[in-house]
């Protein structure tokens, strides 16, 4: 499961902004360039962040090509996961990008340039719906003005099938619903066609086996239809079925991978991955998951394959991602350290000794800096990952934990372009800023590592508890158990005695932070009247409501008024180090014993709804800002360095331009 991410003004869209990225020599930067620059796009509601890759120029040849491989095979994935997030989403990119590269009409007018605002938001959202809030979004220039644009680069008969799509408030309103009465039927995305909930729970209850210990990840790769027969059936991921054309470029680069990989443990996966998506076979996945987690001696790792279940609203289905890095070894110390001490952390977690883990076996971790994003990875990224997701090889072989060094960095980095910041304007006192400021980076990372590194490793299932028990609260329950794993123990004197933590001051840096996030600055991420919809979101909410909720009588966190507006201020965290160990005590039980009712309850009452004051007050507040609270990235180019016919090295190269970008992606990875 992911730690997703932390938390573009349109010029003039002229000729060079839809000029081949491949083309546009001004448009690069190398990592030597002095004043390399961060931010480098915002609009609407977002920012688009540059990362460097420190590092490149130490890796070998051959580690070069490797990656170069791995990141065309993550990259050819890409029209994959914008079909997955709705049926029209690729017919609507495709629109979009004939009007930038085509359309020869006034460029300059106020109505194109919102045009152009909607065109970088869908392509940041692989779709039409907020990558975040999941709601639809729409053009701000009229809907006649959008169809000349299409008549003008010969789509007009395209028309009448994708601008209602486009306009339509009632036409897939949410990517996700969590609130219908059938959450399937009501959900935008493209894993289920003329299905029920009912149906595709009975499909999948026919397929599993209670009594297996190891089963496959049911309906993972695959789309569940009812055809005209009315015969409910599964169209799988695969090279010849749902998706192929794709999975057969992804397969090419992977096999000129693996050609060139580190060792053969890697060149033996890699074919496992190969086969998985020739034939579709979820055993292969699993097969392919215990040999990568196994490889712990690689200095270059990936992730590739269909893998997070967040956009399926039965936490079931899982979309692509793709993700290339290599280790850093200095700063992966800590990591290390921390999964050196892993069974210490299991004995001594505050939760029923029935849902410990007797051995932690395979806990690694280690510090990444990547080299592409792609997939559901992109723009918008994660800051550490820990995979992979399945119980039972957890269990039996360990998982792979990891926090992303350079984009951890970059989003630093381009906070400080900003004149301003959120805890000038949130923090309730001097002293709770200057303890942000002197430790926040450091707890900030350390509970990115103990939620990846331990978190979502710690505690076990009950045997006679299914995976899917929790159905679709389980990606809020799981995230809201590995962070409340990471707060318990960022408190702990074992980090001061491992030499992680400076003292046992520097924890407070975090509980208040986490806390103010949660309960209050969050919520300006979400339009003002909606609800609280995504899985991270709903996990920071549900622990900061039900600690403020349950720590009131002893005045643990004080809401507090200073000329007009709130603050949330922790007065005990010692306390709060404690409801913090009560609420992880009561989430792994309710996921050991796959306590659907509980769960829900807790997720109904502390994650989904929010007060609209105060969701009013942070809204006006954090305008008065005018900064963007989500962010993504752009990729750097992996260019191949030529002498004669032989490829003699592979030079890093930074793009300026977001939509020259995703132009160029659109023209040479466009599969389906």
């Amino acid at each position: 499961m992911k730690f997703i991410v932390k938390m573009i003004a349109y010029a003039g869209m002229a000729a060079a902004l839809v000029s081949c990225a491949d083309n546009a020599a001004d448009n690069r930067k190398t990592a030597s360039d002095e004043g390399f620059t961060y931010l480098v796009d915002e609009f609407a509601d977002l920012k688009i962040m540059r990362y460097q890759v420190p590092g490149w120029d130490e890796l070998s040849l051959q580690q070069k090509e490797y990656v170069y491989h791995l990141a065309e095979a993550a990259k050819y994935g890409r029209d994959i996961i914008w079909m997955q997030n709705n049926r029209y989403n690729l017919e609507i990119r495709k629109v979009i990008e004939n009007i930038l590269e085509n359309y020869s009409g006034d460029r300059e007018c106020e109505d194109f340039a919102k045009f152009g605002t909607y065109a970088k938001r869908v392509f940041f959202s692989n779709g039409i719906h907020h990558h975040y809030a999941e709601d639809k979004f729409f053009p701000e220039c009229p809907q006649e003005y959008f169809r000349a644009l299409m008549t003008a680069v010969g789509d007009e008969a395209k028309c009448q099938e994708l601008l209602p799509v486009i306009y339509d408030p009632a036409i897939y309103p949410a990517r996700k619903d969590m609130h219908a009465d059938d959450i399937v039927a009501a959900s935008a995305v493209n894993f289920y066609e003329n299905v029920t909930r009912e149906e595709v729970e009975a499909l999948y209850a026919a397929m599993t086996d209670p009594d297996d210990k190891t089963p496959v990840s049911y309906g993972l790769n695959s789309r569940v239809v009812k055809g005209d027969d009315g015969v409910v059936r599964e169209e799988v991921y695969k090279v010849g079925g749902l998706y192929g054309e794709a999975l057969e470029k992804i397969c090419g680069e992977l096999a000129k991978a693996a050609e060139v990989a580190e060792n053969e443990t890697q060149k033996a996966y890699i074919a496992d991955l190969i086969e998985y998506y020739r034939t579709g076979d979820l055993k292969l996945w699993d097969t392919y998951n215990i040999r990568w987690v196994n490889d712990t001696l690689g200095t270059v790792d990936f992730v590739n394959g269909f893998v997070e279940d967040y956009n399926d609203p039965l936490g079931r289905k899982a979309t692509y991602e793709g993700l290339v890095n290599f280790k850093d070894a200095e700063a992966s110390r800590r990591t290390e350290l921390i999964s050196e001490n892993a069974q210490w952390f299991e004995d001594n977690s505050p939760v029923d000794p029935r849902f410990k883990k007797e051995e932690v076996k395979g806990v690694t971790a280690k510090v990444i800096n990547v080299a592409v994003l792609a997939g559901d990875c992109y723009p918008a990224a994660p800051i550490g990952i820990n995979l992979p997701n399945a119980d039972w090889i957890r269990r039996e072989h360990g998982s792979k934990s990891v926090t992303i060094a350079n984009l951890t960095s970059a989003y630093n980095m381009a906070a400080q372009e900003s004149p301003k910041s959120m805890l000038s304007e949130f923090a309730w006192s001097e002293e709770e800023i200057a303890m942000e400021k002197k430790y926040g980076a450091i707890t900030n990372d350390l509970h990115t590592d103990l939620h990846e590194c331990l978190g979502h490793g710690s505690g076990k299932l009950l045997p006679t508890t299914s995976p899917n028990a929790l159905g679709e609260f389980s990606s809020t329950l799981e995230e809201t158990r590995a962070d409340l794993f990471g707060l318990y123990y960022l408190a702990d004197p074992k980090l001061v005695e491992l030499g992680i933590l400076p003292d046992m001051e520097a924890y407070k840096a975090q509980y208040s932070s986490y806390i103010r996030n949660g309960i209050f600055t969050q919520f300006t991420r979400v339009a003002l009247g909606k609800k609280n919809m995504e899985a991270h979101m709903q996990n920071r909410k549900l622990i900061a409501d039900w600690c403020y909720e349950k720590g009131l009588e002893d005045n643990v966190i004080e809401k507090k008024v200073r000329d007009g507006k709130t603050y949330f201020v922790v007065n005990d965290f010692e306390a709060l180090r404690g409801l913090f160990g009560e609420l992880l005590a009561e989430v792994q039980r309710i996921k050991s014993e796959g306590d659907y009712e509980a769960g829900k309850a807790l997720v109904q009452k502390y994650a989904v709804d929010i007060d609209q004051d105060l969701h009013k007050e942070v809204l006006g507040r954090y305008a008065s800002l005018g900064l963007k609270p989500y962010g993504g990235f752009l990729n750097p180019e992996i260019v191949p360095v030529r002498k004669g016919s032989k490829v003699v090295d592979y030079r890093i190269e930074y793009q300026d331009s977001y939509l020259d970008q995703m132009l160029h992606y659109g023209r040479k990875y466009s599969t389906l």
